[in-house]
């Protein structure tokens, strides 16, 4: 859930104001995030933001959010498609994250932990996109589980553990500059994926 800002042809500015807040939360959070800041990264006049977000900065948090987890059902489906079972593909998704955060020197976390931890209740519509993100990204991964053979319970208790590894995870590997006890944590986790060995 690290890398939505990657493209590969040209952005329209609304693309480029999405993945410049994206950029922003991944290393200054929700309140690091500067308008001015924000605008100069995207190449975009302020008259511009407010024309696709007349919310301002919430609103444009929230399309950084929907993106994020747009592109990491996306690149989730992409793994499980290509490798044989849902371990492999699991595993091959959090390298691809420890990969990217190490690349940064430890300095591009996952937007959506760094916006949820900074949220407040009075963020309802940021609070509210958080919730279905995560959701749906469980989603994919039970509905991949249940596809492997488990049980549709099992599925989802797994696939909540594995977003909860994988975020904080990337939250004490940031801090620590050592992704070593987030990959123990997933070769933990990962054993646990067959269904044969289900209690």
């Amino acid at each position: 859930m690290t890398s939505a800002t990657e493209k590969t042809t040209p952005a329209g500015t609304r693309e480029r104001l999405v993945g410049a807040m994206i950029r922003t939360l991944q290393t200054r959070g929700l309140h690091g995030a500067g308008l001015s800041d924000i605008l100069a990264l995207a190449q975009a006049p302020k008259g511009v933001l407010y024309h696709h977000f007349p919310g301002g900065k919430s609103a444009l948090a929230v399309a950084a959010i929907e993106s994020t987890v747009d592109w990491s059902c996306e690149w989730l489906d992409k793994l499980m498609l290509t490798h044989g079972n849902p371990a492999d593909a699991l595993r091959a998704w959090i390298v691809r994250a420890v990969g990217g955060l190490g690349d940064s020197g430890f300095e591009l976390g996952c937007p959506l932990a760094a916006v949820a931890l900074e949220s407040t209740a009075a963020d309802v519509e940021i609070r509210a996109a958080l919730a279905n993100g995560f959701d749906a990204i469980r989603h994919r991964i039970a509905q991949a589980l249940v596809r492997a053979g488990h049980d549709d319970i099992r599925a989802q208790g797994l696939a909540a553990l594995m977003v909860a590894a994988y975020e904080g995870g990337l939250l004490q590997a940031r801090v620590a500059n050592d992704v070593a006890p987030m990959m123990q944590a997933t070769e933990t986790l990962l054993s646990l994926l067959n269904p044969k060995e289900s209690p």
